[in-house]
């Protein structure tokens, strides 16, 4: 099963038991914001919660944490419900190379039966409400921003779709952050370099595997569009803006079109970001809203961030992960996997096969080295090709049993960091810090002879037969 659109998506999950619908009356702060963290707090089989009847908006209704568990996130990709994070890893995996996906056009799409032109005012077009109770303003946390690159218009390959935090400043103004190493900021730069604003379409409540792809570090000529066709296996259907010359999802719920003011830059923040700290304020650009459409009925989709775990931890878990794995395995064949869940990559934990003395150390200098490791990976863990990145376990028994501080610790200062990563110092700035948790290969001198334990015989058995039995007992 694949689904065309995000309401496809929510009634798989309903059938699954994976999605709830709160009817009583709550207020639009704080408790919209208490539901997401519930319900990111639930864990791994956390459902997605519908909120329709919320004071001062009536008729709108608002969903949250729909990528917000491993459950939902395995249903997404018609995987079994109880799919291991490892095994999503793996099959995930293999359909990237189904890359790239078809794309098709239609002039009758669900998000313009709505259409607004004049008088636009958010404040009552959308429920909205802080996600934090510190944020400077209302944000959208799961926009899927559309823009293009306007030395190559026609190519559809350099066409954007990325995941940008928005503020609402006004009833037709926009702020937002667009950071230096983002896509968008290079299509923004062409266009302050001849002073014309740049069009974009913040685009709301999309279907979720192009949740999946917008926030996902692809190479700048790599469609997000065809990446989420290819991973859905079914072809995407889009339909074009009605003020510019933009394509976006046909079955969005709500897709704002405006301009970003070629350079001109506002207060924009502070803002609850995902390492679980406020990010202060910056100046970043502005949209000036010109349309806003949307479907029959539309679904405010929203998403809590915070202090980990939530649901931004699982929607760009995987995604970042795996890019990260396929460019290390392209020319280090040993990688076997590379768990980068935390904080979109701060710490990114790689399994790896040692061919001579230090191998590993060579493999974290490649992750950081990598598009998103340049700035993002900045804890860099190196374990065993047996062990399990993915397994917290078998990474602390590595840590606890592999390390050498005095061979196996290094610190590598003043490298490029994350600007919303509080340890970066000043914003922007960074280092790596590499740990070696694997075993030391010849050359490199052991003190004494260390063999492992082997794997228990029919322990699997056993283990399938005692899951077994504890289902009858329940």
């Amino acid at each position: 099963m694949a689904y065309a659109d995000l309401r496809q998506f929510l009634a798989r999950l309903a059938e699954e038991g994976q999605l709830v619908r709160i009817t009583e009356e709550v207020l639009p702060e704080p408790d919209i914001r208490a539901i997401g963290r519930a319900a990111a707090d639930i864990g791994e089989t956390g459902p997605a919660v519908i909120v329709d009847n919320i004071k001062g908006y009536k008729g709108k209704k608002v969903v949250l944490n729909v990528h917000g568990s491993w459950t939902n996130h395995a249903l997404m990709f018609n995987l079994p419900a109880n799919t291991s994070i490892k095994d999503q890893f793996y099959k995930i995996e293999t359909r990237w190379d189904n890359y790239p996906g078809d794309l098709i056009w239609t002039e009758n799409a669900p998000c313009q039966e709505n259409i607004i032109t004049e008088n636009i005012n958010l404040y009552e077009i959308l429920p909205l409400f802080r996600i934090n109770k510190n944020d400077g303003g209302f944000y959208f946390s799961k926009a899927s921003v559309i823009s293009k690159d306007i030395d190559d218009p026609d190519n559809i390959d350099k066409l954007n779709v990325g995941t940008y935090r928005v503020q609402v400043q006004g009833p037709d103004t926009l702020g937002m952050q667009a950071l230096v190493f983002h896509d968008l900021a290079t299509h923004l730069r062409k266009a302050e370099e001849r002073n014309q604003p740049l069009p974009v379409a913040v685009c709301l409540g999309v279907d979720p595997v192009l949740s999946f792809a917008a926030s996902t570090p692809l190479a700048y000529d790599q469609s997000e569009y065809k990446f989420a066709a290819a991973l859905n296996g079914i072809p995407l259907e889009l339909t074009k803006c009605v003020t510019c010359d933009l394509d976006v999802p046909a079955g969005t719920e709500y897709v704002i079109e405006g301009e970003i003011l070629p350079r001109e830059r506002y207060p924009e923040g502070p803002f609850g970001e995902f390492p679980g700290s406020y990010s202060g304020v910056r100046n970043q650009v502005r949209i000036k809203v010109k349309a806003v459409t949307h479907r029959n009925d539309p679904i405010f989709e929203n998403l809590y961030i915070g202090k980990s775990w939530t649901e931004h931890d699982t929607i760009v878990g995987l995604n970042t992960s795996i890019p990260l794995y396929r460019q290390l395995k392209d020319t280090i064949p040993e990688v076997t996997a590379v768990n980068a869940m935390y904080q979109h990559g701060l710490t990114a934990i790689v399994a790896t096969g040692n061919r001579f003395g230090g191998y590993a150390k060579s493999v974290a200098f490649r992750l950081a080295s990598t598009p998103h490791g340049i700035s993002y990976c900045k804890n860099i863990i190196l374990v065993d090709a047996d062990v399990d990145p993915f397994n917290m376990a078998q990474v602390m028994w590595a840590l606890s049993t592999r390390v050498r501080p005095s061979k196996d610790v290094i610190v590598i200062a003043n490298t490029p960091g994350m600007p919303l990563d509080p340890a970066s110092e000043p914003p922007g700035m960074g280092g790596k810090v590499i740990i070696d948790a694997t075993t030391p290969v010849a050359p490199d001198e052991t003190l004494r002879e260390v063999h492992m334990l082997e794997k228990v015989d029919k322990a699997a058995y056993y283990q399938e037969m005692i899951n077994n039995l504890q289902k009858q007992v329940r």
